[in-house]
């Protein structure tokens, strides 16, 4: 597989003062990573936003730019999404793809959380994922082409 990411960056927002689980979500985003984060020295960063009535709000996340890790998680995301799931990013691709170039994913954290289910929501809630894409020249056409190539249906 040629490169075809820079970086991919997972996060997600949890909120205790709402009964969510630090720790279930913590996990949750760890395993969307196909990784043993000690091992690859990866870690989880844990940042605390002040949310309404002053309630904290954790935002983890996790960052890959090692080719070898956007590589892993990119075959492990593409393993876990349907057809139509790759069809829809497909016909989505112009308003996923940022002016640097960033794709943009966001799946329901719900459904990732009880069963680990990948489902593309366009809500709030859910595990956000920022895909970096690998393209020379920087260009957005040429961009446009390696997402094309990156979620063309089997």
């Amino acid at each position: 597989m040629m490169k075809s990411l820079n970086r991919v960056t997972l996060s997600v927002f949890v909120k205790p003062h709402e009964g969510e689980d630090l720790a279930a979500v913590k996990q949750a985003l760890i395993d969307l990573v196909p990784l043993n984060l000690e091992d690859e020295k990866l870690g989880v960063k844990d940042e605390v936003a002040q949310g309404f009535n002053e309630q904290p709000i954790h935002i983890l996340s996790i960052t890959l730019v090692k080719q070898s890790h956007c590589t892993a998680f990119l075959k492990a995301l593409l393993n876990r999404l349907t057809r139509e799931q790759k069809e829809l990013f497909l016909s989505q691709k112009e308003s996923r793809l940022d002016n640097e170039l960033n794709f943009f994913i966001r799946l329901d954290k719900d459904a990732w959380l009880s069963n680990r289910t990948v489902s593309i929501t366009d809500s709030g809630r859910c595990f956000h994922i920022t895909m970096a894409i690998a393209t020379y020249p920087a260009r957005r056409p040429d961009a446009l082409l390696s997402v094309e190539k990156i979620f063309k249906p089997e």
